[in-house]
């Protein structure tokens, strides 16, 4: 049926998920004349967790949207990635180009909350109509429009739906039944935000026996800690229990930085944890005037820093296949096309280095590993 449809057709769109990729694409889109509605289930529109770190990619597609000063105002940019064993020493300096202008650092961090409030109002401000607390309930395809009935019992008719709903995605389940679904990597992450230390200006990494720390800083007052450790199982961890888990992975690292850090932790550290998932989703990635981006096709491990990259540069792809003459059929391939080698990637080497972690693999590897995606993020979209 989608042969059948055109690009200009698209006048009005729904996204469905107020996570970075479905924001990113209702500016994107808004850019280009279409009117957008956005559903976010959470009325709310919470964003948990503690800091997400930036590559240049990332830093690129933010100048794309329009949000890249703000990230320069509320969070931190820097250049370069130090890699250190668990005692302080030094293994490799990774370089990371300035893809965003030569006058913006190659990486850097945020808050995820403050990420996700540019991000919101970037999107209001672009004249998304957004509705929280609210979702698809049942969706019926015509030769003419996508009828949807929401969660509140309202109803809307749209020529394109962007599923853009996370890694648990319902309308995966929906559009794409016979999808896999996102598997264990036996690897958990441990997030906190501490006082930031004056020495620490750019992202620092410590490679130790199956377990890994980071720090980056995310603004002039906080750095956010994460701690990559085996964990096979996928049940809860009390939060009673935390600080001290945390604590406990710290003290087998006797680098000074390190120790520094443990020394700075405390009940104000906002600690969490989840356990590590990964998910890459076989195209194709739409069927009839429905399209899937971001975590609900593919969902990546942190260790690249680039899960938000490339969902956010999903947006903008699709946004720039759509916009054009011919047919929608072709333009959603175009995309999936474009996406499908660089997101694929991601996954594969993001896997890949917790394979390394979890194994207490070759360092020189997983360094080589880092270096030879950072130059593949650099390439354009």
């Amino acid at each position: 049926m989608t042969s059948a449809l055109t690009i200009a057709a698209i006048r009005k769109c729904l996204v469905v998920g107020g996570g970075f990729s479905g924001m990113s694409a209702a500016i994107e889109l808004r850019k280009r004349g279409v009117a957008v509605d956005l559903v976010e289930i959470d009325p709310a529109w919470r964003n948990y967790g503690a800091g997400i770190s930036i590559g240049g990619a990332t830093l690129r597609a933010f100048r794309t949207l329009g949000i890249l000063e703000r990230f320069l105002q509320e969070g931190c940019a820097c250049d370069g990635v130090d890699v250190w064993t668990a005692g302080g020493e030094r293994i490799a300096h990774l370089p990371t180009p300035r893809l965003a202008g030569a006058d913006v650092p190659g990486s850097g961090a945020v808050m995820r909350p403050v990420l996700a409030r540019i991000l919101a109002d970037a999107t209001r401000a672009a004249g998304t109509a957004v509705r929280l607390g609210c979702s698809v309930e049942t969706l019926q395809e015509d030769a003419e429009a996508l009828e949807v009935t929401f969660t509140d019992g309202s109803t809307g008719r749209y020529d394109l739906l962007i599923a853009a709903d996370g890694l648990y995605s319902r309308m995966r389940e929906r559009v794409l039944p016979r999808a896999p679904r996102p598997r264990s990597t036996g690897q958990g992450v441990w997030r906190a935000v501490l006082p930031r230390d004056p020495a620490i200006t750019r992202t620092q990494l410590w490679v130790g026996d199956g377990i890994k720390v980071g720090v980056n800083p995310v603004s002039a007052q906080e750095m956010y800690l994460f701690v990559n450790e085996p964990r096979a199982s996928q049940a809860p961890v009390p939060p009673e229990q935390f600080l001290s888990l945390l604590d406990g992975l710290l003290a087998r690292f006797a680098a000074p930085a390190v120790r520094a850090m443990r020394a700075r932790l405390d009940a104000h550290s906002l600690v969490i944890y989840r356990p590590l998932e990964t998910l890459l989703v076989p195209r194709p990635w739409h069927r009839g005037r429905v399209v899937l981006i971001g975590d609900a096709v593919h969902a990546t491990t942190p260790h690249l820093a680039a899960g938000a990259c490339i969902g956010i540069e999903d947006a903008i792809v699709l946004a720039q296949e759509l916009d054009g003459d011919g047919a929608l059929g072709a333009a959603l391939e175009r995309f999936q096309t474009r996406r499908w080698a660089r997101c694929r990637m991601v996954v594969d080497n993001s896997a890949r280095l917790g394979e390394i972690e979890l194994a207490g693999g070759s360092r020189e590897e997983h360094a080589r590993i880092m270096a030879d995606s950072f130059r593949a993020l650099a390439e354009p979209i």
